[in-house]
């Protein structure tokens, strides 16, 4: 067990909780940011490094792995202890800090901040027993090189953002796109709807995938159906499936706190209900919530300054602006 008491935890490093430990420096706290993944920028990094990302201020749009370049950087203001590929299991009180125990050990912090994002997650399947087959070879449930898809041609299913930007970013790389959506409406945002239907892009929508033909890992066609029963063969060389993820907190779920499914309830101050852990980006909910990473980047901060405060309540709870910090 690491004896030293830290001023605040930080479990997850994705984009909120690195934006939390650059804050928590600002105010002079000592930082640990642990994540079970074991590299820095959460789904960023994980599942789509190469896409882009339209909803940072500042960033017209910004690969998804250059803006967890830039948070990273930032997050090491606080000079952070980072763990990662270690699980947070529980937690205890002792005093005016926490026994937080990992797979891998024991810490010990004055305030914990969960930014977990949706907590350990894997890919949402299509659901047909032949789809593993081709998993990891021509069927993708991210895309960490764009390049694998230079001329080929390819297949996305999904109907959120993620799938439409996807199918947008390939239309001038593969040498043909289509695009599969389940329902007759998207998710995605009105403006990345409308470039896709006035792209180069297929667009199938209210049909599904039945059947995935092909062999020795590699898709040759789809058929894909509609709710009458018509069918249609596409032929294709890669297979992105983009149905979102199915997701856990796992251990976390058991520390007390109050949850609205798999969201942590904060409130205004981002506070938990228990005294001295927070929460912060798309691991929380309370009315009105909007989960974008633009959000948790507010949240973050917000946190950070209740956090100080618990821990020395002299402090200010408006600190300076960062531009006073930094002349």
């Amino acid at each position: 067990m690491n004896n030293e008491i830290v001023d605040i935890t930080i479990i997850g490093g994705g984009p909120t909780g690195l934006f939390a430990s650059f804050y928590a420096g600002m105010r002079e706290m000592s930082v640990k940011i642990i994540d079970s993944l074991p590299q820095l920028g959460g789904q960023l990094i994980e599942l789509y490094p190469d896409k882009y990302i339209y909803d940072v201020g500042g960033f017209p749009k910004i690969l998804a792995k250059d803006l967890v370049a830039n948070l990273v950087t930032q997050a090491h203001y606080a000079k952070p202890e980072i763990l990662l590929g270690e699980t947070a299991m529980s937690v205890t009180r002792d005093g005016d800090h926490f026994i937080l125990k990992t797979d891998k050990g024991t810490h010990l912090t004055r305030t914990i901040l969960l930014t977990a994002g949706i907590g350990a997650f894997q890919p949402r399947k299509i659901g047909l027993p032949e789809e593993t087959h081709f998993e990891g070879k021509t069927l993708h449930y991210g895309i960490k090189d764009l390049n694998l898809f230079k001329d080929k041609n390819v297949l996305v299913c999904g109907g959120g953002d993620s799938a439409v930007d996807w199918a947008m970013m390939l239309e001038d790389i593969a040498a043909n796109v289509s695009l599969v959506h389940r329902r007759e409406r998207f998710t995605a945002h009105e403006t990345s709807v409308n470039q896709l239907m006035s792209s180069k892009v297929n667009v199938y929508t209210s049909r599904g995938i039945k059947t995935i033909l092909g062999e020795d890992g590699a898709v040759r066609e789809v058929i894909i159906t509609e709710k009458d029963g018509t069918e249609e063969t596409i032929a294709i060389d890669h297979l992105i499936v983009n149905y979102g993820n199915i997701s856990s907190l796992g251990a976390i779920k058991d520390w007390g706190l109050e949850m609205d499914r798999n969201s942590i309830l904060v409130n205004s101050r981002m506070e938990t209900n228990i005294e001295g852990i927070y929460a912060a980006g798309d691991v929380t909910n309370y009315d009105g919530k909007v989960k974008l990473i633009a959000v948790g980047l507010g949240e973050a901060p917000i946190a950070v300054n209740h956090a100080k405060a618990h821990i020395d309540p002299k402090a200010r709870l408006q600190p300076l602006h960062s531009t006073s910090v930094f002349n």
